[in-house]
């Protein structure tokens, strides 16, 4: 077994459960990472860029199972490392179309974590940009004694930092005013219905949106100025940017053409105002397929769109620029996957009283076996393979090592994929046709 980090139980947990279910983990990822550190340089100097108040927007693209979901969870747990915030929102046609910026922003909210954190931290967000607006009205001179007085001065504040945003989208500086005096004065409705509808939620009581002076919901247009909102409450408090995943993205292509046709010119719409330097402090990352990008039916159906995600991929993958705007993920390969698979024993091991028998019994060359096995089920497609082999890896082998002593995958186990634990994409893969032979003598004839 290779040399183990010292990781704690519940982390290890976590990641264990995640993988056993046959998810990507929501943290811990740089426990058993492959392939990425290619990435690594060019990703901390994004995040570089979003610290000194820049902006950045990237694409990345790869077929079904090369890990873009796993790459964006990846960079934003390195992201709240460094204090950043991260929020991940799935795109789809009825809970998340794009088109609907409203729509995706409340998830934003609804989806918004930090460090210590966990979804949705739009509350304690804000609760603390006001406890930092309290501490600079102190450092002014203002006496927090004087209740009156001492609010007046904080709501000065409060327009002098989102003096930027009030002149698009007054009524985010005035829902903050009125969510402090609610929360001042101890009515804990209002202050609920305000901060719900800060964070873009529907249906909020009407008495709430009355002390702000507000009236509807939160609407397309407006969205992208409470967006401004919350990355200059982000950055006063403590966080100096924002992560924002769309991933999914490719779910665009079954949708109708008229939304699909909103949805595109709403991404062209965001790139640029990223680009025009209207959101300093946010990283929009969006993933999607080879097909969403180059297809006809995804950003290749709008010309602009299409020219500002133009990448050349035509140079071997082992030469891409990571720096570029749209980024490939190639996948992996059978020595990846065993790589992944011996990094997952070691984990699932550390610090089991079965770790020494895990270590001989689901040996390197173990790995290798199962790592071939699951692909030969799936057709030899190893981009498809990575959920279903580290599902199997934990819940068929590893636990079982774990739980009965005498149990032995090279006798007592034979893998067997039912399609019921298969996804669309792995069913077509673990039915599709051999490739043909090239040449006659290839081709097995059974002869009696």
């Amino acid at each position: 077994m290779t040399e183990r980090r010292a990781v704690s139980e519940a982390r290890r947990r976590e990641v264990i459960d995640a993988l056993r279910r046959g998810t990507v983990p929501q943290s811990g990822l740089d426990l058993f990472a492959v392939g990425l550190d290619r990435f690594e340089a060019a990703i901390d100097e994004e995040l570089a860029t979003l610290e000194a108040g820049g902006a950045v927007f990237k694409a990345v693209r790869g077929e079904y199972g090369s890990g873009k979901t796993f790459f964006a969870r990846w960079l934003a747990e390195r992201a709240k490392q460094r204090g950043l915030a991260v929020s991940e929102v799935q795109i789809s046609e009825n809970e998340t179309p794009l088109h609907r910026l409203e729509t995706v922003y409340r998830r934003l909210c609804e989806r918004l974590a930090t460090s210590s954190c966990p979804p949705s931290a739009l509350r304690p967000i804000v609760d603390s940009w006001f406890f930092t607006l309290e501490e600079d009205a102190i450092a002014h001179g203002a006496d927090p004694g004087g209740e009156s007085a001492f609010g007046a001065a904080v709501d000065e504040l409060v327009e002098q930092r989102l003096a930027v945003v009030g002149r698009t989208t007054p009524a985010y500086a005035a829902v903050l005013r009125a969510y402090r005096r609610a929360s001042t004065a101890g009515d804990v409705a209002t202050a609920e219905g305000l901060i719900g509808w800060l964070g873009g939620q529907p249906n909020v009581a009407a008495a709430a949106r009355r002390a702000a002076g507000v009236r509807g919901d939160l609407d397309h247009f407006g969205a992208l100025g409470f967006l401004s909102g919350l990355l200059t409450v982000l950055r006063d408090c403590g966080h100096p940017g924002l992560i924002v995943v769309l991933d999914e993205v490719e779910t665009l292509q079954r949708v109708r053409s008229d939304a699909r046709d909103k949805a595109l010119n709403a991404l062209r719409q965001l790139i640029d105002e990223v680009d025009a330097g209207r959101f300093p402090g946010l990283y929009l990352l969006i993933t999607g397929t080879p097909a969403f990008f180059d297809g006809p039916q995804g950003v290749q159906r709008l010309a602009p769109l299409a020219q500002r995600l133009a990448t050349d991929f035509s140079a071997p993958a082992r030469f891409d620029n990571p720096r570029a705007i749209q980024v490939r993920l190639p996948g992996f390969d059978l020595a990846g996957l065993g790589d992944l698979g011996r990094r997952v024993r070691d984990l699932y091991a550390s610090g089991r009283p079965t770790a020494e028998r895990i270590g001989s019994v689901v040996d390197d060359s173990y790995i290798d076996t199962l790592a071939a096995a699951v692909t030969g089920g799936l057709g030899g497609k190893v981009g498809v393979a990575p959920r279903i082999f580290l599902r199997t890896l934990v819940a068929d082998v590893l636990d079982r090592i774990d739980q009965h002593p005498d149990f032995e995958p090279r006798r007592h186990y034979a893998l067997t994929l039912a399609e019921s634990e298969l996804t669309e994409e792995e069913r077509n893969a673990a039915h599709r046709p051999p490739p043909p032979a090239a040449r006659a003598d290839d081709v097995a004839l059974d002869l009696p």
